[in-house]
């Protein structure tokens, strides 16, 4: 399973599923990260966390531990 946090800054991901539950996904949905939206990684924090994303037209950070939980194609 390949998911947000193991790819690599500069490419551009789409979102196959979300996993987690309770109020940590719904955070994340709620952030816009849902299912087929298209990510672009922009870079990572120096010691790696967190890392800035780009979607829908906006910029976010986001924690490696909700990385994780973002199944990526």
């Amino acid at each position: 399973m390949k998911t947000l946090q193991n790819a690599t800054i500069g490419s551009t991901v789409r979102v196959k599923k979300l996993h987690g539950e309770g109020p940590v996904k719904r955070r994340i949905m709620d952030m816009g990260i849902v299912k087929g939206v298209d990510i672009y990684l922009r870079k990572t924090a120096p010691l790696g966390d967190p890392i800035e994303i780009t979607l829908r037209g906006y910029e976010l950070s986001l924690r490696k531990t909700e990385a994780e939980k973002i199944e990526i194609e």
